[in-house]
């Protein structure tokens, strides 16, 4: 329902562009033909490339290479699309294991059955050693040697009731399995499927301004059968209750109930507000949790192809840490983490795009040994595009990461440089 945000009622929203192809998001070059190829060769300098504490640092210079391809088939009532990405990176400082990869496959399909009623079909498919990647929620992007994959597939079903009145049904499923098995290991502690059932009413309030009124029901399915912790590091005796530190103990359903609004202010300047509280029953831990839920964004557009994006979400999250083998005590459960976003991206010249990204979270873990303690992650992007012609863009870019932790041993600072060529056609 994103995209009834609009200066009309919902129904003529839905009826415009009845009779044209269905091509919803998506811009003029991408409606021109049904496929996109593209390619991209970069260097880099990375200094901190396994997101390691300041004294057991590794840098490397590298060779990336990226191709890609993607297609749409924009139809009277249905859109389909898909896209495929690889990306394989070269380190000159590894003697073994030289080569990261990474492969992302999305596709989704948008169907109108008719002015009032449409369906969203979604599917996102990734594998990669590079945390971030596979689950960019984690309070840290700590790195291991282990690939891991995530797959989130998703469905929204959107009915217009009245010219005033929608209701939207949703459901959402997240799969992450990491590589890395065996107690006290990242399979052990993040291998899991999320569910979560959402279910909202929308009502046109003004012509520009649609509050939402929604609940959400979350069920989070830790699946590893190893330990929480390696037994090899705790000293003896081994406790009796030793597998209590099973990897289900993190299990836990969620409820949320919110409410908020979609608005346009003007023709530049749009937001969406949502705003409640979340309630978490960890079953097998004999705990529960309340919490706020927000998701607030503003979003300014002050001249074409120029805009500024930034927000701030309060959320629980998954979390690699659970154990401390001196100080036995109950796994910690998850994170509660606030997050302040923004990007700027500004057409500088016709020729020449800038964005900038950056990205505070705080994490504080729940439950057990660290119960209290957080995390304070910080990210800064900074991306420069020059256009050689239609084909060939040039782009130089810049990312800093920088972790202060808490927990001892875990911190970092990691700094990367890229720089290369992309051609797209």
């Amino acid at each position: 329902m994103k995209k009834i945000i609009a200066s009309a009622s919902l129904v003529a929203v839905g009826t415009a562009g009845l009779h044209a192809a269905y091509a919803p998001g998506l811009s003029r070059t991408e409606t021109s033909k049904p496929w996109t190829v593209s390619a991209a060769v970069r260097g880099f300098y990375d200094d901190n490339y396994y997101t390691a504490p300041k004294a057991e640092e590794r840098d490397s210079w590298g060779m990336e290479i990226s191709p890609s391809v993607g297609i749409n088939l924009p139809m009277d009532q249905t859109l389909i699309s898909a896209d495929y990405i690889f990306s394989a990176k070269w380190f000159e400082d590894r003697d073994k294991n030289e080569w990261d990869t990474y492969h992302q496959f999305n596709a989704a399909l948008d169907h109108r059955f008719s002015e009032r009623y449409d369906i969203e079909v979604t599917e996102s498919f990734v594998y990669s050693d590079e945390p971030e990647s596979v689950d960019s929620n984690l309070g840290s992007p700590i790195r291991t040697d282990s690939e891991a994959i995530r797959n989130t597939g998703g469905i929204n079903f959107n009915a217009m009731m009245t010219e005033r009145i929608a209701l939207g049904l949703g459901y959402l499923n997240n799969y992450y399995n990491y590589d890395q098995e065996g107690d006290g290991s990242r399979s052990a502690l993040l291998d899991r499927i999320e569910h979560q059932i959402r279910l909202d009413g929308r009502y046109q309030v003004r012509e520009n301004i649609i509050g939402v009124l929604g609940t959400r029901f979350g069920y989070n399915d830790y699946t590893s059968d190893d330990l929480l912790i390696d037994p090899a590091f705790i000293p003896p005796p081994l406790p009796a209750n030793l597998n209590k530190y099973d990897g289900d103990y993190q299990d836990s359903y969620s409820y949320w109930f919110y409410g908020g609004a979609d608005t346009r202010f003007n023709s530049k300047l749009s937001g969406s507000f949502r705003i409640g509280i979340q309630y978490t029953d960890y079953d097998n831990a004999n705990e529960d949790a309340t919490s706020p839920f927000i998701d607030n964004s503003l979003s300014y557009n002050y001249m074409p192809d120029s805009y500024v994006r930034f927000g701030v979400r309060h959320f629980r999250n998954a979390t690699d840490v659970s154990v401390d083998p001196l100080n036995l005590d109950d796994p910690t459960l998850d994170q509660e983490s606030t997050s302040l976003y923004g990007e700027v991206t500004h057409k500088i010249t016709p020729r020449i795009m800038g964005n900038l990204i950056a990205q505070y979270q705080r994490s504080e873990f729940n439950d057990g040994t660290f119960d209290g303690d957080k995390d304070n992650y910080f990210l800064l992007g900074a991306n420069v595009d020059y256009e050689i012609n239609q084909f060939l863009t040039a782009e130089v870019s810049y990312n800093l990461d920088r972790l202060d932790s808490d927990i001892s041993n875990r911190s970092f600072t990691r700094n990367r440089i890229l720089f290369g060529v992309r051609a797209s056609y």
